[in-house]
């Protein structure tokens, strides 16, 4: 692992980067949407805009093409983007952990030869960790790479993984030493390009997260060089894939944001315009409770990743900052979604309006990137080391 850098980027510069975003969500993105989400197409005209601008090199090294951008300035991006369509994000996040994972554990030869071609889009993909019967239980996965001269061979089974479809490489978890004690000491993780023995499985037709490829995937003597094995060493992938997640995390809380601050954008508007009993209905006090915890929830959501990312930005380790701003951020998106669908009444419910997307999107930032359950349980762990009596 190379030397901590400090990412920072001037205001200014932020400012006109984040108004290209509001631009070109406002002229290209935003008339899309619906049609993109009811019919489930993959956004290829997006996808190609998203590259054009830079955005899959966001927080890989200026050095190595990429944007440089610190977290702060990532999470400001994701938040705009997803309070109008938060599944395209999903596209950016899976690759980016993927890029990370390369960045801060990869070897120097590594980062020359996959990052450039990460940071321009060249190479789009994403990080394949969960198996059919081992999700939050990374350690229990059971695809194995064994050595064959020059090269692995991979033979398992990955599931629920982004960008598996359109995407042309995955940073891959595996097992090197499936007998070795503590598990997490046999596992390592590889740059995966699509190849022979690289086979993408059926499509899940999901509830949200509508338009991005989620699909199985299946390896049978898959063979990759050895020079793929990120680091150099066997062993050290449990680190690498859950040091990635921490930018990850922080990802699918500024997701929740952005679904959050959405969900009470669309309230906000139809409250002032709905009206029973001869007024707008926001001037009615049930509706204005809803709305002063939705704005409250939304706010302190948004502060707990910027401390997140801020930490993250410093090099500290943060899967606590990261953890209580996943589990707080996609709880407040549920939240503020739902609340949002009984401010509509009836009309939340047809998919005339956007609301719906919203509170469908929601649900799975509670499940992405570890479920909360497993987020409390981090948070407090880590609470109580810091905290020794």
């Amino acid at each position: 692992m190379t030397e901590f850098i400090q990412r920072v980027i001037d205001p200014a510069d932020e400012a006109a980067l984040l108004d290209t975003i509001d631009r070109w969500m406002e002229r290209d993105m935003r008339p899309v949407v619906m049609h993109h989400d009811h019919n489930d197409i993959w956004p290829a005209e997006l996808v190609k805009q998203m590259t054009e601008m830079g955005l899959f090199g966001a927080t890989i090294g200026q050095e190595y093409g990429g944007l440089g951008l610190p977290a702060t300035t990532y999470s400001k991006i994701v938040t705009r983007i997803s309070s109008y369509w938060m599944a395209i994000t999903g596209i950016l996040n899976s690759h980016l952990i993927m890029a990370a994972a390369v960045e801060r554990f990869g070897t120097e030869a590594q980062k020359q030869e996959w990052l450039p071609k990460f940071a321009s889009g060249e190479i789009r993909g994403g990080i394949a960790l969960t198996e059919p019967d081992a999700g939050t239980d990374l350690q229990a996965i059971r695809t194995t790479a064994v050595r064959d001269g020059d090269d692995y061979v991979i033979n398992g089974n990955k599931t629920w993984i982004t960008n598996s479809i359109n995407g042309s490489c995955v940073a891959l978890l595996v097992k090197t030493d499936p007998a070795a004690e503590p598990r997490y000491k046999g596992m390592s993780f590889f740059i995966a390009p699509k190849g022979p023995g690289f086979n993408v499985g059926k499509k899940f037709d999901k509830l949200g997260y509508k338009s991005i490829d989620t699909a199985e995937l299946n390896f049978e003597d898959y063979r990759i060089p050895a020079a793929n094995l990120i680091g150099g060493v066997e062993g050290q992938g449990f680190f690498q894939a859950t040091g990635g997640l921490e930018l990850g995390r922080i990802n699918v809380a500024a997701r929740g944001v952005g679904l959050a601050e959405g969900s009470l954008r669309l309230a906000t508007e139809y409250a002032q315009v709905r009206k029973t009993m001869g007024k707008p209905i926001a001037q009615h006090q049930a509706i204005q409770l809803k709305l002063g915890e939705m704005v409250t929830r939304l706010e302190a959501a948004r502060l707990l990743v910027a401390n997140a990312a801020q930490a993250y930005d410093r090099g500290e380790r943060c899967d606590m900052e990261a953890g209580m701003a996943k589990y707080f951020a996609s709880e407040a998106a549920v939240r503020n979604s739902e609340d949002a669908m009984r401010i509509f009444g009836g009309y939340s419910y047809s998919k005339e309006y956007d609301i719906e997307r919203y509170y469908r999107d929601s649900l799975l930032m509670c499940i992405g990137e570890g479920t909360n359950e497993m987020q409390r349980m981090i948070i407090a762990k880590q609470w109580i080391k810091r905290n020794p009596a």
